[in-house]
C-alpha cells in the first residue's frame, strides 16, 4: 500500500518509523517545512508541499499528523479521494467544516480511525475488563489527573512556537491532552453534563495551560479531569471508586490494579515486560493497517472523535461563560451542546 503522512513533527516521525517497522515502505510526505526535526533522516522519501500534488501519487491511506487547526484542510480532500484516514486527535479545534468531512466520508466510503492511542494501552484495557466484570461494583466517582511540563516535551525547539502553545494552531492543554475525555467515555459511556475552569497563569501563553473539568455521565458516575502543562515530575493516573472496591491505573508504570474490600487485597496486573510508550502507537498502526485492508472495523470511529470534540468544545465554552453545559446524544456538530 502507498501511505501519505501529512505533517512531519514528532508524531509524524513516530508514525513513519512505525510504518517502516511494520513492513511498509511506500511512504510519501506532505510537508510545510516548518518542522524543527532534521531533514536528513527523511532524505529518501518523496515530499510534496500541497495536498493537490500529494493526491496525484494516489495514496491508499493518509495519516494526518499536522497541527490540529490544519487537520481538515487535508482530511476533506483525501476523504473525497477515497483514502483511508488515521487522524491524530483531536479531529479539529472547532466545528467549522466538520459537515464537509462527514459528507465526503459518507460519499466515498473511506475508512476512518481517530488517533486516541490510549485505547490500546494494556492497563486501560484491563481496567475496562474489570469494569465489565463488575469487580468494584457500581462505579460512583472517577478522577483522571494528567500534569506534564510542556516546555520539556521537545527540548530541540522553543515550546512557545509549538502548536500545543498556539491558539491559531488549535493548541492549549484541553485539546492537546484530550485523551482522558476519550478513554473515560470509552469506559463509562456518554457525558450528559459538564462544567470547567481553565487558566494560563503557569506559562503565560495565549492558550490555557491548566484545566479542571467535572463530568456527569449519563449512566451515573461523576468524573473530575485535571490537565496541566506545569507539573514536574509529570503524572498521569486514573482512580475509580466503586461500591465494592477501587481501581487505579498509573501511566508511568503501566500497571493496573483493583482493591477488593472483602479480601482487603490489591490485585495488580503489570504491562508486558518489554512494554514502552511506543507500543501504543505500534498497536494503533497495526490496527489501522487491518482497517485499511478491511480485516477489522475501526476501534475509534469518526463519531468517537466527534464526541471528544463536543466535550473539548463544551469545556472551553463552560470555562469562558461560567456555566454548566448539557450535552445531547447527537453527534451532529455543535448541536450536541
Amino acid at each position: 500500500m502507498k501511505f501519505l503522512i501529512a505533517g512531519y513533527g514528532s508524531i509524524g516521525r513516530r508514525h513513519l518509523n512505525n510504518l517502516i517497522a511494520l513492513g511498509e515502505k511506500d511512504v510519501l510526505l506532505l510537508r510545510s517545512h516548518h518542522s524543527t526535526l532534521q531533514e536528513s533522516e527523511i532524505a529518501s522519501f518523496p515530499v510534496e508541499t500541497s495536498i493537490e500534488a500529494a493526491l496525484t501519487h494516489r495514496p491508499d491511506a493518509v495519516i494526518i499528523a499536522n497541527p490540529t487547526a490544519l487537520h481538515l484542510d487535508v482530511a476533506i480532500p483525501v476523504a473525497q479521494a477515497g483514502c483511508a484516514i488515521l487522524m491524530e486527535k483531536p479531529i479539529s479545534h472547532s466545528w467549522e467544516h466538520i459537515p464537509e468531512l462527514k459528507k465526503a466520508l459518507k460519499e466515498s466510503g473511506a475508512a476512518f480511525l481517530t488517533g486516541f492511542q490510549y485505547r490500546f494501552h494494556p492497563g486501560l484495557r484491563q481496567v475496562k475488563t474489570w469494569l465489565m466484570e463488575g469487580r468494584v461494583g457500581q462505579v460512583t466517582t472517577v478522577k483522571s489527573h494528567w500534569g506534564e511540563y510542556m516546555p520539556g516535551w521537545h527540548p530541540w525547539e522553543d515550546y512557545r512556537n509549538s502548536y500545543s502553545a498556539r491558539a491559531d494552531l488549535g493548541g492549549g492543554v484541553v485539546n492537546t491532552l484530550c485523551h482522558p475525555f476519550d478513554y473515560l467515555r470509552w469506559l463509562f459511556g456518554e457525558v450528559s453534563q459538564l462544567s470547567a475552569y481553565t487558566s494560563n497563569q503557569g506559562l503565560n501563553l495565549d492558550v490555557e495551560d491548566t484545566a479542571d473539568v467535572l463530568l456527569q455521565f449519563s449512566d451515573g458516575p461523576t468524573a473530575n479531569v485535571h490537565l496541566d502543562y506545569i507539573q514536574r515530575p509529570g503524572q498521569h493516573v486514573l482512580w475509580i471508586t466503586g461500591t465494592t472496591g477501587s481501581i487505579h491505573w498509573d501511566n508511568t508504570t503501566g500497571k493496573a490494579r483493583y482493591y477488593d474490600i472483602e479480601t482487603k487485597i490489591w490485585h495488580e496486573v503489570p504491562p508486558p515486560p518489554d512494554f514502552e510508550r511506543n507500543h501504543l502507537f505500534l498497536a494503533e498502526m497495526a490496527h489501522f493497517l487491518s482497517v485499511v485492508c478491511g480485516e477489522e472495523t475501526s476501534a475509534c470511529t469518526l463519531e468517537d472523535g466527534l464526541a471528544a470534540l463536543a466535550i473539548t468544545d463544551a469545556v472551553h465554552r463552560s470555562a469562558r461563560d461560567g456555566v454548566i453545559l448539557t450535552l445531547a446524544r447527537n453527534e451532529d456538530s455543535e448541536n450536541r451542546i
